[in-house]
């Protein structure tokens, strides 16, 4: 006995019965096909194999990203450091550097306060 024999009809999407006086006893005369011992056997091991990959998967990603937060503080030690390319000695100093910064940013703020009292 298949659904087209209750009655099943489509209603936007949903699935209703329209045979209104169902019972217990239509229900357990409908046959569900099963699949033999061996097929559940082999479908329970075939999800118990993808499950396990999974869980393997999961924890593969959690060292990783482990590794790569361990990466990158290690990244920007070294840059703070100047270690991640080699040093050129005729290079000025970054406290010279940020001096020559200053120096101009002071040279900027006093040039546009001389502009605003000459308008």
């Amino acid at each position: 006995m298949g659904s087209a024999s209750l009655g099943w009809t489509a209603m936007g999407g949903k699935r209703a019965v329209t045979q209104p006086n169902i019972n217990a006893s239509a229900i357990r005369s409908l046959l569900f096909p099963a699949l033999s011992v061996d097929e559940q056997r082999q479908t329970i091991e075939a999800v118990e194999a993808r499950l396990a990959r999974a869980d393997r998967l999961e924890a593969e990603a959690a060292r990783s990203r482990k590794l790569l937060d361990r990466l990158e503080s290690a990244i920007l030690a070294k840059a703070f450091r100047g270690e991640l390319v080699p040093q050129d000695s005729n290079d000025e100093p970054a406290s010279a550097l940020l001096e020559r910064i200053r120096a101009f940013r002071a040279a900027a703020s006093t040039l546009a306060r001389g502009r605003r009292k000459a308008a």
